[in-house]
């Protein structure tokens, strides 16, 4: 083994639960996983395909769709620069979560479940939970909406028969979740080249879109809720976790050279994938802003844009589509609300083996947070309707916004410790770049939360001992958020991610005397087996 330096892997890791930690993660060589060879090449980059762009769904989900509709609307191209700002801050965050599986071994989840106490722990399990039922609102809504549009079932039907798209989603996976996500990819993408083209008819002034992008602007409250939602349909909190467990399904060499090579193609990945979010958003909002602000509309097209919802965008690719509009667009919305399914499933399972290690049927767990959507979803449908339900993707957007130094910090925190990631935690710049963007997404949270607010209290017309109650009570929740995110800031990392290096002869002589013959190394087959339906196995077992 001495002699074998090569074949060394380069980390020996404890996953902190004794019911495995004396049997390796990867127990047969037949387990469905992607290995990257060995050798040095840029065609390796194909091997690392995959985890970039399932996260990316989260990016043209009908959460963004929606928000994207209304800041065009509403705001024209003044909005696009948040697009460009979350694109760029995506990238840097969804990079740090991928290095921290990457070089730990360990999703973000477990990490938080190790690092903190029991009650802060159980605290973040809770928020994270809520951002995995905030995320599935959107997709909740998108497939009523799609199901209108197609059969004009009612919003409200629509979203009970949503449940039964669980089954449904399950029972495709059993072909391969990739040929599945392939699928609804090609779906979503066909919809965003509509909009690609519906800007050749459109004609925006491209002075004006260059201008929305770079020139940062916000007039009004309304413009400042909306660039929140913006934020948080772009960058979720539960994609930081979904992140840092996909890249965990790859066998990766472990020597030192192999991680960089990893994380700087999972980088360039992630690049790619979320550039095609990026430009599939600009382009949506450009279309809506052109449309809805030209001087020639009907009357009937202007009153769909003063009050633009998902149920009603139909008519933007009228050009493109025709009479057909309404029927594309819809099979598209469903696409995306159920490949967006596909990413909060996911997410759902890693939160819940990595905070409290316990892992549930795939089945089980999607439903289960189906549920929880489906009830805020259904009693606004019912009450507000299709404009009711269309807001209330706007406010789940906003929640995932609010929610995300809960995910954000930690992950900062982890991926500059040296203590858990070695000679790969992040360099000054990379740090100070992250927290940067991490700061002023907070401040931008606060600011609005606390002017909404006041706004509120200012402009409401119930008795003064009301009104100071409110505040009073408002307040004292603005300060306890805030001091849980500086006791996520300022709290010391107090535990080791227990990993040693296999680089000089005294660890290597450390780790074969020992005694031990577990070796913790990727692919994780827990985590694998919670991505792929096991085929192979149920075969067996008939047999």
């Amino acid at each position: 083994m001495a002699g074998s330096n090569s074949r060394q892997p380069q980390f020996i890791a404890s996953t902190g639960n004794q019911s495995f930690s004396n049997a390796p993660l990867i127990q047969s060589a037949d387990t469905d996983q992607i290995v990257v060879p060995e050798r040095k090449s840029w065609k390796n980059l194909f091997a690392y395909m995959g985890p970039g762009f399932l996260v990316s769904i989260a990016y043209i989900d009908p959460g963004n769709f929606e928000t994207d509709l209304q800041s065009g609307a509403r705001y024209k191209y003044e909005l696009l620069w948040i697009i460009l700002v979350a694109s760029c801050a995506a990238l840097v965050i969804q990079s740090l979560a991928a290095n921290l599986g990457v070089v730990t071994g360990k999703h973000l989840a477990e990490h938080c479940r190790a690092e903190y106490p029991r009650g802060p722990n159980f605290i973040l399990w809770v928020l994270a939970e809520i951002a995995v039922v905030a995320c599935d609102i959107p997709e909740v809504i998108g497939t009523a909406f799609a199901l209108n549009m197609l059969f004009n079932i009612p919003v409200w039907i629509g979203v009970l028969l949503t449940g039964l798209s669980t089954l449904v989603l399950l029972a495709l996976q059993q072909y391969g979740v990739r040929k599945l996500e392939i699928f609804i990819s090609f779906l979503v993408l066909t919809i965003a080249g509509c909009f690609l083209a519906e800007l050749g008819y459109a004609k925006p002034v491209a002075g004006e879109v260059l201008k929305g992008l770079f020139v940062p602007q916000l007039k009004g409250n309304g413009a400042t809720g909306l660039a929140i939602s913006l934020l948080g349909a772009m960058v979720m909190p539960h994609n930081l976790f979904l992140h840092s467990a996909l890249v965990l399904s790859r066998r990766i060499p472990r020597s030192v050279q192999g991680i960089k090579e990893a994380c700087r193609f999972y980088m360039i990945e992630s690049g790619f994938a979320l550039m095609v979010a990026f430009l599939i958003n600009v382009s949506i909002i450009s279309v809506s802003g052109a449309v809805c602000n030209s001087s020639n509309m009907n009357p009937e097209d202007q009153a769909s844009c003063e009050d633009l919802d998902l149920n009603k965008a139909s008519f933007l690719l009228r050009n493109v589509l025709g009479s057909w509009s309404s029927k594309l667009f819809g099979i598209a919305l469903l696409a995306s609300g159920q490949s967006s399914t596909i990413t909060g499933t996911y997410a759902g399972q890693y939160v819940m083996q990595g905070f409290l290690d316990l892992r549930l049927k795939p089945w089980l767990r999607n439903f289960l947070t189906r549920c929880l959507a489906i009830v805020p979803s259904l009693i606004v449908a019912i009450i507000g309707g299709s404009a009711g339900a269309g807001k209330l993707i706007i406010i789940a957007s906003m929640i995932l916004s609010f929610e995300l130094p809960f995910a954000l910090i930690p992950l900062l925190k982890f991926t500059s410790s040296e203590t858990k990631m070695g000679e790969h935690a992040n360099s000054t710049a990379v740090s100070a770049i992250a927290w940067i963007i991490g700061s002023l997404i907070m401040g931008i949270n606060i600011y609005y939360l606390v002017t909404s607010f006041i706004h509120f209290l200012l402009h409401s017309h119930w008795k003064l001992i009301a009104v100071v109650f409110l505040g009073i009570f408002g307040f004292v929740g603005v300060a306890i958020y805030l001091a849980a995110v500086a006791y996520l800031v300022f709290r010391p990392n107090k535990k080791a991610t227990h990993l040693l290096a296999l680089t000089t002869p005294d660890s290597r002589h450390m780790v074969n005397g020992s005694g031990r013959t577990s070796v913790d190394c990727l692919p994780r087959e827990d985590i694998v087996s919670m991505q792929l339906p096991q085929r192979r196995e149920q075969t067996e077992d008939m047999d």
